[in-house]
């Protein structure tokens, strides 16, 4: 049994993520949030609810016991601080392998164009995503970060990924897509082993994300 610990399990990428894992036999989910109301759908079987706040000290080290695999769903502007915090409890834990979605542009990645579109849209809301990868690489953790573009709420799976010091590609893809890879890394923990992935939906470039 693989015990799968999901921070901030109220997120629109975590709802696709728990769905993907519900019918996995061999997989326990413990579903993190403060506020379980707002799970998207019921929780699965082969899953529990913690309700919590990252920064509570007691509470995530209460929930990281016993736990095989932590995947954060986090975001807000102390991201640093809660991915400090996810670190840390991690390893007063023995808990190694760490799934962490941070933000497109958190490099100056991206081409042309749409890096000066992005970073004049949410260039200084990136300095905290900036700074939890940081953290995150350096804390010695088996990690993957993921940096997802523009997210969209199109039901389909298409996606491909570049690693960090390449070019980005593409400007948007669905939320389901970064969840597929999640849950993917999830069955198979060995898949993108401290590895900084962006992840967009091919055939998407352009100056900005064809919704704006």
């Amino acid at each position: 049994m693989k015990n799968v610990l999901i921070l901030g399990a109220g997120g629109q990428i975590a709802r696709w993520v728990i769905h993907d894992l519900a019918n996995a036999n061999s997989v326990r989910q413990t579903l993190f949030l403060r506020h379980p109301r707002r799970l998207h759908s019921a929780v699965p079987t082969n899953a529990r609810v913690l309700e919590g706040d990252v920064l509570d000290k007691a509470a995530l080290a209460g929930a990281m016991a016993g736990q095989d695999l932590v995947y954060a769903n986090l975001t807000g502007d102390d991201i640093d601080e809660q991915a400090a915090a996810v670190v840390t409890a991690m390893k007063a834990s023995g808990v190694k392998r760490l799934i962490f979605v941070t933000s497109l542009g958190i490099y100056d990645e991206l081409p042309g164009k749409f890096q000066k579109w992005n970073k004049s849209m949410i260039g200084e809301a990136l300095k905290p995503f900036r700074r939890a990868a940081d953290a995150i690489e350096a804390s010695g953790l088996d990690f993957t970060i993921l940096r997802p573009a523009w997210l969209t709420d199109e039901d389909e799976v298409d996606y491909e990924t570049t690693t960090k010091g390449e070019t980005f590609k593409g400007t948007e893809v669905s939320r389901r897509s970064v969840a597929d890879l999640i849950a993917k890394i999830i069955a198979d923990p060995s898949q993108h082993s401290r590895a900084n992935l962006g992840v967009n939906k091919p055939g998407t470039e352009g100056d900005k994300p064809a919704f704006y």
